[in-house]
């Protein structure tokens, strides 16, 4: 459409996913490694560490400051805010349709979670209902111990950004400068949840869990996905997976009858980097 696009990318995540990097460039855009030399807080943040990992949170403040000083720029962010969850709930809407289809309801709604829109875009139609009392329905977030936001955090006002350019937001939160290990599903490695999810985790009705950074259980889960579906997921959706695997363990184990819906996100086939590090694939 003719429109530059400038896209600033974790630094930890820009080193390795190479093909992914080549493809955005084919369509036109450009890319930079955050933090990167074209803002000040990057600037300011390889000054410190010439080779810092760079975070979610970083990637926003740069993008902010570079729109806000560049006419006519407009900055896109496509997880946290609520209206891109409120956008994204027609996953959920047409996953009602499609249980309503298949005459069946869900007793567990499983996404993955780091900043929200994957989940709260399954989620929230659902939840609404509930609150609504017109369903009874139980969601559980799958995280990274990299950042347990929902697991540890605290529900307070704080900042979307590193850089302190955003509003304050109501969030579940680990704090807007908090350090958080590279994992290869890094858009799980947000330092905050999303407001939506942030109130629902508050009332009560999302429950949350993390797993290990060294991420080989949640790899394991998404190989045993790609050969009985044979759909290679994103790293991301792999810890939905292994989130639904465990609970319908443990339904077996009681004896339970558990009807538990994952939400993928997307396809894993740019991402056989982290497949081949995480399951020792030669």
């Amino acid at each position: 459409m003719e429109l530059d696009c400038m896209v600033f990318w974790v630094r930890a995540v820009y080193k390795w996913k190479t093909d992914r990097r080549t493809f955005m460039k084919l369509l036109g855009a450009t890319v930079h490694a955050s933090p990167s030399k074209e803002t000040k807080i990057g600037s300011q943040l390889l000054t410190r560490d010439s080779n810092h990992q760079g975070s979610l949170g970083i990637a926003v403040s740069e993008g902010l400051e570079y729109a806000a000083q560049h006419e006519g720029s407009v900055y896109c962010l496509g997880s946290v805010l609520n209206h891109v969850l409120i956008q994204q709930s027609i996953i959920g809407l047409e996953t009602i349709e499609q249980f309503r289809l298949a005459n069946d309801e869900p007793d567990l709604i499983v996404g993955c979670l780091g900043g929200g829109s994957n989940f709260g875009g399954i989620a929230l139609p659902f939840a609404g209902e509930v609150l609504q009392g017109k369903r009874e329905c139980e969601f559980l977030a799958a995280q990274s111990e990299a950042a347990p936001n929902l697991v540890k955090g605290e529900y307070k006002y704080d900042f979307g950004d590193v850089a302190e350019q955003t509003p304050l937001l109501k969030m579940f939160t680990l704090g807007h400068r908090k350090e958080m290990e590279p994992i290869r599903a890094d858009g799980l490695r947000y330092h905050a949840a999303a407001p939506l999810v942030s109130a629902l985790r508050n009332r009560g009705l999302v429950k949350a869990v993390s797993y290990p950074t060294n991420e080989k259980a949640v790899f394991e889960a998404a190989r045993m996905f790609f050969q009985s579906e044979g759909w290679l997921i994103a790293p991301e959706s792999s810890y939905a997976v292994r989130a639904g695997v465990d609970e319908a363990l443990q339904a077996d184990k009681a004896g339970e009858e558990k009807v538990i819906c994952m939400n993928i996100s997307g396809h894993g086939f740019l991402d056989i980097e982290a497949y081949r590090d995480k399951l020792g694939i030669q």
